[in-house]
């Protein structure tokens, strides 16, 4: 009996669904969309657009290491819809997020491939990465795929990684380079600038006693910087974009226990309590400090924010993800 399986799509069309007539398809967890992941989605376009097929990426939430390796359950670079606004950004027609289910998980790389690619999507040309496996225990290698691509006469692209300073760009090599603080080396790799979002919350007010309001960011569900002080630019609810100084951290001059996400808008007046922010980081400035006292820290502060003023212009010019109007719908198949 054929299996059933379930999840979410997003598109830039009303309307979107399994396809009936074929597609061009490739599958991952593509977390953060980096560089080698953009090639593979030019790839499968190039592929499928001479044939009329949409081109889709197959995603899945929650991401198998959270089911697998509970214990070992770290924080993304990116939420799903985040990754689906990304991932639709390069061009794809479609991203469809399949449900992960231990009976998803189970499934022999040849189950997966007949059951996922073949029956459910219909799949007419694919295109992965070199080091692409797939299948319980990810025992499928691209080789499996090809030959059975070959014998069901589907199309088959492997794509090289594609390497910055003679290493191979992986999320993996992304999160290393956040964990440290490297934000501008991990911009590098990434198809655009590294960024969290939260709700803004009720924090103790401090920075507005001090001259630099701050929003202080709370549900945050992905990977937050190296502790220090960074360049980078905030998007308001109104899409409105602004520099700003991010303080990631425990405050330690005045003791603080707590770490907080905190952010002071250049040049903006107003509230955002319980708007959602997004923050986008540049460079890193300078570790934490525990200042002497208030005068200190305030001199500190003013010196922060006017290195960051003539950094943050450059930034705001920067092209940016491209506000994509998400439509999403349940699917099964």
């Amino acid at each position: 009996m054929p299996r059933t399986f379930s999840g979410t799509v997003f598109s830039n069309h009303e309307g979107v669904a399994l396809p009936e007539n074929g597609c061009g398809i490739t599958v991952g967890n593509f977390d953060g969309v980096h560089l080698g992941h953009r090639e593979i989605v030019a790839r499968l376009i190039s592929l499928v657009r001479p044939l009329g097929l949409p081109s889709v990426a197959l995603t899945f939430d929650p991401h198998p290491a959270e089911l697998l390796h509970p214990s070992l359950a770290r924080h993304f670079l990116t939420t799903t819809q985040r990754r689906a606004e990304l991932l639709l950004s390069l061009g794809l027609d479609a991203v469809f997020v399949l449900t992960t289910t231990p009976e998803l998980l189970n499934l022999s790389a040849e189950e997966f491939y007949s059951e996922v690619l073949c029956r459910c999507f219909h799949s007419a040309a694919i295109a992965e990465g070199e080091d692409f496996h797939f299948g319980r225990n990810r025992q499928g290698t691209l080789s499996d795929l090809k030959r059975w691509a070959d014998r069901d006469s589907i199309e088959l692209t492997a794509v090289s990684p594609v390497r910055i300073s003679g290493t191979a760009v992986s999320s993996s090599r992304i999160r290393g380079l956040l964990e440290k603080g490297n934000v501008t080396d991990a911009n590098e790799l990434l198809v655009f600038p590294y960024r969290v979002e939260g709700q803004v919350e009720q924090g103790q007010r401090r920075g507005e006693e001090l001259g630099f309001p701050t929003a202080n960011l709370g549900s945050v569900y992905t990977l937050v910087p190296q502790d220090g002080v960074y360049a980078g630019v905030a998007t308001i609810a109104s899409g409105a974009r602004y520099g700003a100084a991010i303080h990631v951290g425990k405050n330690l001059t005045f003791g603080a226990a707590n770490k907080t996400i905190e952010v002071h808008l250049l040049g903006f007046s107003g509230d955002l309590y319980g708007q959602v922010l997004q923050v986008e980081f540049f460079q890193r400035i300078r570790a934490t400090e525990k200042f002497e006292g208030v005068d200190a820290l305030t001199k500190q502060l003013h010196a922060d924010v006017a290195q960051i003023e003539s950094l943050s212009q450059l930034n705001l010019e920067k092209p940016q993800a491209q506000r994509v109007s998400l439509s999403s719908a349940s699917f099964s198949g």
